[in-house]
């Protein structure tokens, strides 16, 4: 007898539908496994074979032939067990599947029956919505997870015994619910107000915050470089809901996502060790996961030491922070993931950390600090939005200053910002959701100097040598100062102000960083 139900496997963020035939026949017992299955699939049959005994079913003196459709598409991981068994069962007569209809069933099956996590739950569902599927059976630890896809009824089960009690008995499945985790907008244990000094390096945040622009920051230890950085997330707004979605997904794909977790309310922060790999930078092994840029993604990334990481990691930045995504291709596997992080990387200026600290520490000859510096390439560096140099914090700041502006005040600023740059997309003067993503006509449209900004820009290209992509760098960051003072008309004061925030335009970094 032939039973057919439906499962999925993911590519990247893709999912495709498979169509799971099971085919029993009295014999001996044997259980063949075909369609292009990687080995954890075809591990299924161990599982398989011992959850059914849990239910009273012996495979003992049954043929069972599975065929996992379409036979050309790689399938991976543990997820089949669940939509296996479930066809098993229904070619042995022993379960009806019209009562599934055209249902999606996911799950790991341990040799006991319980239903086990797995990774992609939201993706799946996703991809099944998009080919018409309507229905779905998830481990009971996805429910959290299968609850935010609408348009998907989404049951969830803690056994095979469940799942079959469901099916012959008509024992009712409880429908996936949402967790109650309310919104976030940052870690709630740092705040501006802890900053006391480095005015340019703060300034250099809110505009990143306000127009999504890449920061570097450089300067000797204990400036306040990771101190900055921790404190970057509090001042971004709220996610969105398709922000959420994507996030979630890129999470739910790594296996991140914990039993309880739904949509996830807070934007993410990854801070790798600068000796990360570049498969865990940008995404790779086996089978293919997302890399930090991609679990950053809406989020912010926080490279510290920079310049200690490999050149060849540091380089693979190059096209996702252009293109804001990662296309990681292997002979067997391509996968496509969204990558659109805040970078924010710190580096020293030299190779001990104190050139230009004003001190005579630092005995590194000039050519050691260029090659240490230049360990950044031109190419990256130039795809940068702001560069930024913090001179030695003071100690009569820190032991007298007030205290800064606390980041609530700024993060209203960054969100009236960041409304404006969204209302200009609603009224179609722009196609980017933010300054940081303007492109040429969107630039030529809303970020276009007055007489004295333009005079002013152009010659500060000629002097500095800007190359076209800095000269746009230095127009989009401009117009994340003009929305931040409220201002239509971009000027001068912004123009000079997104020129000042590229001292490696400027000739690297200086002997005597401004206070």
């Amino acid at each position: 007898m032939l039973a057919t139900t439906f499962a999925s496997s993911l590519h990247g963020l893709r999912a495709s539908l498979v169509r799971v035939e099971v085919e029993c026949s009295r014999g001996p017992g044997a259980f063949d496994l075909v369609g292009l299955a990687e080995a954890s699939v075809r591990e299924s049959r161990v599982r398989v074979r011992s959850a059914l005994a849990q239910v009273g079913v012996s495979l003992d003196e049954h043929r069972v032939v599975v065929n996992l459709a379409p036979g050309d598409v790689r399938k991976g991981g543990a997820g089949f067990d669940l939509a296996i068994a479930v066809a098993t069962l229904g070619a042995l007569g022993r379960v009806e599947l019209g009562v599934l209809g055209d249902a999606l069933l996911l799950g790991e099956l341990s040799l006991t029956g319980e239903l086990r996590p797995v990774r992609g739950v939201l993706p799946q569902l996703l991809g099944a919505r998009e080919r018409g599927l309507t229905r779905a059976i998830v481990p009971l630890a996805c429910a959290a997870e299968a609850s935010v896809v609408r348009g998907v009824d989404a049951l969830v089960a803690a056994s095979l015994v469940e799942v079959v009690a469901h099916l012959s008995a008509g024992s009712a499945l409880p429908r996936a619910m949402p967790s109650e985790a309310g919104p976030a907008v940052g870690p709630a244990d740092v705040d501006m107000s802890e900053v006391r000094g480095q005015p340019l390096a703060r300034r250099a945040l809110e505009l990143a915050a306000a127009g999504h622009h890449h920061v570097l920051l450089v300067g000797p230890p204990g400036a306040g470089k990771t101190m900055l950085a921790r404190r970057l997330p509090g001042l971004l707004p709220p996610l969105t809901e398709d922000e959420s979605l994507e996030t979630t997904a890129v999470h739910s794909v790594a296996g991140l996502l914990g039993p309880s977790e739904g949509l996830l309310s807070a934007r993410p922060v990854r801070a790798p060790h600068h000796t990360v790999s570049a498969a865990g930078l940008v995404g790779g092994g086996t089978p293919l996961r997302p890399g930090e840029i991609s679990l950053a993604h809406h989020g912010v990334l926080f490279l510290d030491e920079i310049a200690e990481l490999k050149r060849a990691t540091l380089e693979t930045l190059r096209q996702p922070i252009e293109e804001g995504h990662v296309v990681i291709a292997r002979a067997r596997e391509i996968a496509t993931y969204p990558a659109r992080p805040l970078l924010v990387a710190a580096s020293n200026p030299c190779p001990c950390g104190f050139f230009g600290d004003g001190t005579p520490r630092c005995k590194c000859p000039m050519e050691r600090v260029r090659q240490y510096v230049g360990r950044l390439s031109g190419p990256l560096v130039d795809r940068l939005d702001v560069h930024v140099q913090l001179p030695p914090a003071s100690v009569v700041a820190l032991a007298d200053g007030a205290p800064g502006e606390g980041t609530v005040a700024i993060r209203e600023r960054v969100g009236r910002a960041r409304a404006e740059q969204l209302e200009r997309r609603r009224r179609g003067e722009v196609r980017a959701r933010d300054n940081g993503s303007l492109g040429p006509a969107d630039l030529d449209r809303v970020a276009t100097p007055d007489a004295a900004g333009r005079a002013l820009l152009l010659a500060a290209a000629e002097r500095l040598g800007l190359s076209a992509r800095a000269f746009a760098k230095v127009r989009r960051v401009a117009r994340t100062a003009a929305d931040l003072a409220g201002s239509d008309a971009v000027t001068a004061a912004h123009v000079a102000e997104a020129v000042g925030l590229r001292v490696f335009d400027r000739g690297l970094v200086s002997a005597s960083p401004a206070a």
